[in-house]
């Protein structure tokens, strides 16, 4: 396969998928999964072997593929994947096939799998596209699918949290169409050149407009993305949304559709309009902050299990907005790497709570009591994953947090102060939930419960395999994001004529050994 070629083919193998389920009679309802299983694997392979062929010091996009689509309109097939966005793309190959496995729908298979599938088509192109145009469209598809897949295979509210999704998300990327037209007829009008939707392009172009209307497009698209991730205020849809969900809709939500957002912020905020980041930096960051507290807070008053996972992202993605906007080094591959750390054991979680649920028909944290007795399997896995989400040296979360933290210290060193408290936090309504759930005597109604099956088991190796391994050695995904990031910042600088803080820096009251705690963290690599 052609270097040129492997972008699209990962990007429409799922959609080849949908298609031939689609084609697939009624009386042959028992072949639909096995062809979304292998779909989907066989995509997660190509990812996997994408991750293998990167060049690891190149920050610049690789595998790119550019054709002109309309051309009298500047919109070209663009595609391209750089050291941003390509763990985001493998994160995406794993959690689908994970996701297809491990959640058999109730009713309807076919249209099922077939949502589930065109949804991952959607993410890959986010992740992927390299003209505005390009990422509009597929941004937008994801809403369909995942519009049907909480409306049709949810629980009891469902179809309230569907509508709810599809419009907060709908009202959010109407201001962002309208800031990429703006965006591009005013770059053509103030450069003298031709209309394009190229990012390359247009990022080349990124001083050239006037600060006031460049901070106002940054702002539209702001909006999109902030709802997407969701940043607060305008999370009040991701809840509802994770709770009314069904199982493999609340990890792919959660994994993947997430990131979105995040991503977005990284490729299209900071990348396309240096000045106007800079200068909403303490806005977001102060909503991220927010966002930590908040969703930690309201997390601990749940009474619904999954309920208080949902509202746990919402805190884990406030540290992610944390650290993209310190604009330094270490805060965006903090966040980069938190947005592959949540979407493991975030999903890891939600799958657990959704094996609960099959077996138990509740989520209710108080009609649940001494599960680890009745299933010790299921209790060591969710032990683990939960630790990985409160952030416990020697698994995943620890790394991305702590990079988060030591950014966000050198950029706003007080938020960063007051976010850490977010930390324990965290510790304090996991392991308030992990209690009352698995600890105690169990009841008649809790003490029956069936265990994991080796299917269930099989599902969760993964997950945790990769939340041991990349707590404990996180360098092959840092070296692959630091050049790319370090290009990112360097593009900012020359944009602004600004040079971005380091922890080298050391402002006064910094921590002097910061870089060398760094260094020797995991044997992470130079440049840490």
């Amino acid at each position: 396969m052609g270097s040129s070629l492997v972008l699209p083919v990962i990007i429409f193998l799922p959609l080849v998928g949908a298609a031939a389920i689609a084609m697939i009679a009624p009386s042959r309802s028992t072949v639909l999964k096995p062809i979304a299983v292998a779909t989907s694997a066989a995509t997660g392979a190509l990812t996997l072997w994408l991750m293998a062929a990167f060049d690891k010091n190149d920050g610049g996009f690789q595998f790119t593929q550019l054709t002109e689509w309309i051309e009298s309109a500047g919109i070209s097939w663009h595609v391209g994947v750089d050291g941003i966005s390509l763990f985001l793309v493998v994160l995406t190959g794993l959690l689908f096939p994970i996701a297809i496995v491990a959640c058999d729908p109730p009713h309807d298979a076919k249209a099922y799998y077939i949502w589930m599938l065109v949804l991952e088509t959607g993410c890959l192109g986010v992740f992927l596209a390299l003209d505005l145009v390009l990422f509009f469209l597929f941004f937008e598809i994801v809403l369909i699918p995942m519009y049907f897949l909480i409306g049709s295979w949810g629980h009891e509210n469902r179809k309230y949290a569907a509508t709810k999704f599809f419009l907060f998300t709908m009202l959010g990327s109407a201001l962002m169409l309208v800031g990429m037209l703006v965006l591009a007829l005013l770059t053509a009008r103030e450069t003298g050149n031709a209309v394009t939707f190229n990012v390359l392009e247009l990022a080349q172009s990124a001083g050239e407009l006037p600060t006031i209307t460049a901070r106002w497009i940054f702002l539209s698209f702001v909006l999109a993305f902030a709802v997407k991730v969701p940043l607060f205020p305008v999370h009040t849809w991701l809840p509802d949304a994770h709770t009314e969900a069904p199982t493999a809709g609340s990890v792919i939500l959660a994994g993947v559709l997430l990131k979105l957002g995040t991503y977005g912020l990284v490729r299209f905020g900071l990348y396309l309009f240096p000045e106007a980041s800079r200068y909403f930096a303490p806005l977001l960051f102060t909503l991220g902050v927010i966002g930590i507290l908040y969703g930690a807070v309201v997390a601990t008053m749940q009474r619904d299990l999954k309920r208080l996972v949902a509202y746990s992202s919402v805190a884990h993605l406030g540290f992610i907005v944390l650290g993209i906007f310190s604009i330094n080094t270490e805060g965006i591959e903090g966040g980069l790497l938190q947005m592959v750390n949540h979407g493991l054991s975030t999903g890891a979680l939600f799958l657990l709570v959704g094996f609960i649920y099959e077996r138990r028909h509740t989520r209710q944290i108080s009609e649940m009591i001494g599960l680890q007795k009745a299933a010790p399997a299921l209790a060591a896995v969710f032990t683990v994953v939960m630790l990985s989400s409160v952030g416990l040296p020697g698994l995943n979360g620890f790394v991305g947090e702590f990079l988060i933290l030591a950014g966000a210290f050198v950029a706003h060193r007080w938020w960063a102060v007051v976010a850490a408290a977010g930390v324990i936090l965290a510790a304090l309504y996991l392991l308030w939930a992990y209690q009352r759930v698995f600890h105690g005597t169990p009841d008649d109604a809790n003490r029956s419960m069936p265990d994991l099956n080796w299917q269930e088991k099989l599902v969760m190796v993964p997950l945790v395999g990769l939340i041991v391994f990349l707590g404990v050695y996180p360098k092959p995904v840092i070296e692959r994001m630091e050049p790319a990031v370090n290009e990112l910042i360097s593009h900012m600088e020359e944009v602004e004529g600004f040079e971005s803080p380091t922890v080298d820096d050391r402002p006064e009251g910094s921590f002097e050994e910061l870089r060398t705690l760094i260094d020797d963290y995991g044997d992470e690599g130079e440049g840490h």
